[in-house]
Order: C-alpha cells, then structure tokens, then sequence
C-alpha cells in the first residue's frame, strides 16, 4: 500500500531526557490518521521534527511519498516536501491583515519588486471561496474571533497543500493538524472534517492531533497512541472502543471520577447573587449560589453562557447588574479585574497562553503571581519565595515540577495546573473557569475536576462555564442552560448527565421564548 509519510526508530533527546524513544508510524495515502496520548507523551516533538524546528537523534528515518528525506528536516523547506501545518497556536501574525497573513510566505519567497495587493486579495479570496470561509482579506487578524483565526490558518494550509499536489498526481502530501478544533464551536468542526475528507479523496493524507478521543474515533481511520515517548499501539478506529483507547494512554483502566461533592445540597444558594446581569449578548440574567457549590453554565456555542464569567470579572464591560459576595454588593457596570480579585474572585479563562498564563515568565513567576506581596515586605525573598513555588508545584502535581523553566515550554495539562495553583494560593471566595480542560490530556482532566471539587469542597462558590458536557456531569451541582443570552433551563441533581444536558441544550436553541419571537418579528 502507497504511504505518504514513515517515520522510522525517531529520537528525541533533551537534556538527557528521551522525548521520543525510537517512535516508528506510517500514514497511508488518502487516510485520516490520528495521533493521541498524553500532555508530553512526544506528540508535539515528533511534529516539530517533521517541521524541522526540532533536530532528532541520528538512527531516525523519514521517508514521503516514497523518498528518503535527509534529517534533520532543512528549515523552511517543509512545505516543499508537501508538508503542511496547522499548530496549536495558529501561526499567525495578529497585527497583519487576513491578506498578509495568508500569503506570507508566498510574497516573502517572490522576486519582484512590489507586491500587488489587488491581485493578492483575488487570490485569498478565490481560496476562501473554495473553502466556504467568507473572511474579508483586509481585516486585521488580531481582531478577529478565535473561531476565524483557527479557520483562516487551517485553509491557508490546506491552499498550501493544494499548490503542492496540483502538478503532479503522485504526490500526496501531509496536512498535519495539531489540535485543530480547540476554539471550534460544533457546526465549525463539521466543515473543518468536510474539507478534511475533500482533501483526503483527492490524494492527501492528514495526521489529526486531538485530546478529544470522540472527535479523534469519529474522524481518523487509524490512530497511533504514544505514551511517555514510545508507541503503545496503533488501532483501525471504527473497531476501537473510547474505553480502549484510553486504557492505552496513560497505560491503565482509569477509573471514573466521582464527585463526593455533587451530594451537596444547595439549602442557602445565597452567598453569591447575580441580579439582571446585562452586556455582549447576555440579557437580564440572574442566579443565586451557595457556598461550596459547582455551578455550571452551558448552551450551544453564541448562546451567551461563555460571557457570564468575563462580565462578573470586569474583562468584559457589563451595561448593568448586580453582584453580591457574603453580603458585600458590587455594580456589574463599574467591575474591573482589580476589583474583582480585591472582592475575592478569581478567573481562569480558556485562553491559557493568551490571557491565563504569561508565556515569557517563568513557571515560578507564574504560580506566584497572585501572592508575590506575601514574599516582599521590603524587597523579594528570594529563597522562600521559590521554596513556595516549589511546593505549589508539587502540590497540584505539575511535570516536571521545575520552577526555573519557561512556563510556554510546558504543556497544555501543567499549564492549567500551574494557572489553578497560581490563583487558589491565594484562597478566593468565587472560582470562575471557562473551558477548564480544553486542549489537556485525559490524566490531567481527573486532576483538574480533583482540583476544582476540592476548592469547592473547601467552601469556594465555583462557576464553571463550559461546551464539555461529560465536564459538566461529572462536576457540578447545577448546570444553567443558555440560549439567546438568556438562562432557558436550570438542570439538578439526577437529571445532571451529558445525555440530558445535550438535549436541553438543543432544544433549547429550538424553543424561543415569546417576547423574544416578539422582538424577532419587530
């Protein structure tokens, strides 16, 4: 059978640590081959190896579309290899236009003198056109929203692919997408697979790097698990159980989570109050929580839940609304991130590179943040304040637990322990999480859901606003359903499961109230 790429006994060693231990996989030609495993199993080494951002240990082999390619991969070159990627942080360019971000490389490799714009933007707009992605090529990317700067980075790789393919039917050429649908809502996903499988019928391969194993079972037709640097297996996915998979992950049964917690009964839902919360699409929303409550927010993506806990933070304006914590009152309106943490809450929001964590720090700087002042009365102490850092870090469990490295350079699962740790150091009243385990390994997601019912547990009033229905079942105490920027249903003890809260959620978004079909018609 024709392969597009192998990789043969690939090695990987880092400061006498071995990221990749002779790593062996093929991807055929037309197939959606997945690859799977743990936050630091080796998925994102191997992938920069095949960019040739990494350079491997000699003994390794790469060989594409049946010939031989000398390692370590030349810089830049990858794309004339018929490689084409899409990285977990888009690759983009925030301050350029959707024109300049699209055809970068393109104009950086032309020998004319000038650019012409005009016949540029037709080009991106003719590749737009084929991939259904209607961009406005001036636009500047910064400004976008998550779900089109994932969009346009994934159809710039696949126009990559297209030129290199065009020519020469031979060639299959590799689209590599590492954690593709990350900030896709549902009906985005959908296209994405759609060009996936136009792609794929015509010749091309794509490897597909998921944390979701529903996503990874339902697209890929095999999927190749790596676990602590070495290939546990390789599985044909329409005969493999989710169960199965994994059992090969982290290498045992993982046992289901179970909230203690969720036997706590909401009998003062009054420690915290939201009244008539009003901003971004949010109309006149109000809830009550009690002390050491999980409360959950959830509906279909544009439905508004996902705002509530940037508007009761201040990072996002609110036009109006209360909020009161113990009995101290707070205007919506005039709430900002400083007031916030001084009234006791915290946010971690679902951007951990972006806005949760601060990539050019240390992870020591990280976990510490929240509490610096604690460690300098007059001027940092510097032996306690890292002996601190230390201990958080082993405390929730971070690997490695190194605080002299940069915080970027873990991954996604011990970022997220290092942001929760940072901020619970510093005992909030209110927790408020958006997407806690988006983009983190099945290991890291037990820890996670510990991390949060044990605040709970410990009297913290959680909100946890969230898409990850199985998240929220396995949780919370009560979910509030949204649509329309309106809490539409409340959900409670045994009606809390994914099959019920998926349901609600879409019927939901088919039920409007009728002052809302008023204003509609209006």
């Amino acid at each position: 059978m024709d392969h597009t790429v192998v990789v043969r006994n690939m090695s990987m060693t880092f400061g006498g640590q071995r990221a990749l231990d002779k790593v062996s996989m093929s991807i055929r030609r037309g197939e959606v081959h997945g690859l799977v495993g743990q936050n630091g199993c080796g998925k994102s080494t191997l992938i920069k190896i095949l960019s040739g951002y990494h350079h491997p240990d000699p003994g390794g082999e790469l060989e594409i579309d049946g010939q031989p390619i000398k390692l370590p991969v030349r810089t830049g070159s990858a794309s004339d290899l018929g490689l084409s990627f899409v990285h977990q942080d888009l690759g983009l360019l925030p301050s350029l236009t959707v024109v300049e971000n699209f055809r970068a490389w393109t104009i950086s490799t032309k020998s004319e003198w000038f650019i012409r714009w005009n016949k540029e933007r037709e080009r991106t707009e003719e590749a737009f056109a084929r991939f259904g992605l209607g961009l406005d090529p001036r636009a500047i990317v910064g400004d976008l929203p998550a779900v089109q700067r994932a969009l346009l980075a994934i159809v710039r790789a696949l126009d990559d692919l297209a030129q290199y393919t065009k020519d020469d039917d031979t060639r299959g050429g590799l689209l590599i997408l590492d954690e593709p649908t990350v900030f896709l809502p549902r009906t985005d996903r959908d296209r994405l697979f759609d060009v996936v499988r136009r792609s794929v019928a015509q010749g091309a391969s794509v490897l597909f790097v998921s944390h979701d194993l529903d996503e990874a079972l339902s697209v890929t037709d095999r999927i190749t698990v790596l676990r602590d640097g070495r290939v546990a297996g390789t599985v044909v996915s329409a005969d493999t159980e989710k169960d199965r998979l994994v059992e090969m992950i982290i290498g045992r049964r993982l046992e289901a989570f179970e909230a203690s917690h969720r036997a706590h009964t909401v009998a003062d839902a009054g420690h915290v109050t939201v009244d008539r919360v009003r901003g971004g699409s949010i109309e006149n929303v109000s809830f009550t929580m009690d002390e050491g409550e999980v409360l959950g927010l959830t509906g279909l993506v544009g439905s508004g839940f996902e705002e509530i806990p940037y508007l009761l933070f201040g990072a996002e304006p609110a036009r109006e609304g209360r909020l009161t914590i113990a009995g101290h009152e707070y205007d919506l309106a005039r709430m900002s991130p400083s007031a916030a943490i001084a009234a006791g809450m915290a946010l971690i929001p679902a951007d951990r590179q972006g806005a949760a964590g601060v990539g050019s720090l240390l992870v020591r700087d990280n976990v510490m943040l929240q509490v610096i002042d604690d460690y300098r009365p007059y001027r940092l102490d510097r032996r306690r304040y890292l002996k601190a850092a230390r201990e958080a870090l082993h405390q929730y469990d971070v690997r490695p637990p190194e605080p002299i490295m940069d915080f970027q350079a873990l991954s996604g699962g011990n970022q997220q322990k290092v942001v929760l740790a940072k901020w619970l150091q510093a005992a909030p009243r209110v927790l408020l999480v958006h997407e806690p385990t988006q983009g983190v390994d099945v290991g890291a997601r037990l820890q996670v859901f510990q991390t949060i019912t044990q605040a709970a547990a410990e009297g913290m009033s959680v909100v946890c606003a969230s898409s990850d229905y199985e998240q929220l079942a396995a949780i919370c105490d009560r979910v509030l359903v949204f649509h329309g920027g309106e809490i539409m249903c409340t959900l409670v003890g045994d009606e809390i499961t994914k099959d019920r809260i998926t349901e609600q959620c879409y019927m939901s978004a088919r039920t409007l109230r009728p002052d809302k079909n008023m204003r509609m018609q209006a």
